[in-house]
């Protein structure tokens, strides 16, 4: 029964991986202002599009960190009080954004408006970044042990910045950097209504859907090709070549639900880039969430250690090891009713905003 729950919540912390990640299209419009908006009309475009959702990114990321805190304790407490240094820094990221929205138009600003959009480009570009460096990490493994009472010890005195020195940290990195910036184009497409916008917004999606397909196929090809780690009888941990391709192989819903992503992301972009039809975003996101999931998915089922050490093997975290207790997931499970009426909300709050596409005359109304 144990089982069963802790396998219930690593499917609800993948789903919710997928939709924060579907969700960073705020960040990844937050870049383009620097490479799209050629005036203070455009960016006033970009900026009060994206800014009408910025509450629902931050929402999701913190139901995303509320669900591993509660199911997975153990990883919680490793990863973020271990590594806090990268936590801080991303952490700081979306604090400079939401102080961005506040400010950037306030009268009497001292700092200026260009200051405050720098801050919304820090989040967008470092701040995307640094999640994927973050997110890498469960595959490539970082340096702490558990001591007596599980007590985490960080071996690294860089204390989570040490993934920085990892090249092949930096592929989901940048893929998702990409991948923001091309539902940010999609996204905008579908929210703004004026043919010099689309048109600008056009080219650049054939340019950051190009380079982040590259990216996320490089990333895929990590993944299946590399050692993965495995758990054994009596729980031990053992590197195990091709372990991830082995998972998609032993959970085809998992290797179905990548490979309808996929293409549900093609369409998307075929149809934002090569088509009159400015609803590729609905395709994309569920494209983007559906593939998000299932990668999140073979990262910790079938005896899989989804956080890895290096340090020392053993220490490595999976859903058994590093989930809460029974009662707990027992109790929690009839609480994750609720998630649908989040999402249902998160939804209704999104046709709100968006009932209305936004254009010249509605753009006085805005205030961010």
């Amino acid at each position: 029964m144990h089982e069963i729950f802790q396998i219930y919540w690593w499917c609800v912390v993948s789903l919710l991986g997928g939709i924060l990640v579907f969700m960073l299209f705020v960040q990844g419009g937050q870049t383009l202002l620097f490479t799209l908006a050629k005036n203070e009309t455009e960016k006033d475009f970009i900026i009060n599009s994206i800014g009408k959702k910025w509450e629902l990114t931050f929402t999701t990321l913190v139901m995303f960190g509320g669900a591993c805190f509660a199911a997975f304790p153990l990883f919680y407490a490793t990863s973020f009080g271990g590594a806090y240094w990268a936590w801080m820094a991303l952490l700081f990221c979306f604090i400079i954004q939401a102080v961005a929205y506040e400010y950037r138009k306030k009268p009497d600003n001292f700092l200026g408006a260009k200051t405050y959009e720098a801050f919304l480009f820090i989040n967008g570009s470092l701040g995307t970044i640094l999640l994927g460096i973050i997110v890498s990490t469960l595959f490539s493994g970082s340096e702490f042990a558990l001591g007596q009472n599980n007590f985490v010890q960080w071996k690294n005195p860089a204390r989570g910045l040490e993934a920085l020195a990892n090249p092949f940290n930096y592929i989901l990195g940048i893929a998702l950097f990409f991948c923001a910036r091309t539902g940010a184009s999609l996204y905008l497409m579908n929210n703004i209504a004026e043919p010099e916008m689309i048109a600008k917004l056009k080219a650049s999606l054939k340019f950051n859907a190009s380079a982040f397909l590259v990216f996320f196929i490089a990333f895929l090809a990590w993944v299946l090709l590399k050692q993965g780690y495995a758990i054994g009888a009596g729980g031990v941990v053992s590197l195990e070549s091709f372990k991830y391709l082995h998972n998609y192989l032993s959970l085809p819903a998992a290797l179905v639900l990548l490979l309808l992503g996929v293409v549900l992301v093609l369409v998307g972009i075929f149809k934002g880039a090569f088509t009159s039809s400015v609803r590729g975003i609905f395709f994309y996101g569920v494209g983007i969430v559906c593939a998000v999931t299932s990668v999140f998915l073979i990262l910790g089922l079938n005896n899989t250690a989804f956080y890895p050490s290096n340090f020392d093997l053993q220490s490595s975290l999976s859903i058994s090891n590093a989930s809460s207790s029974l009662y707990t997931l027992k109790t929690m499970f009839y609480v994750s009713f609720l998630v649908p009426f989040v999402l249902g909300y998160i939804s209704y709050v999104w046709r709100a905003m968006d009932a209305k596409k936004l254009d010249k005359d509605g753009l006085s109304n805005e205030h961010y």
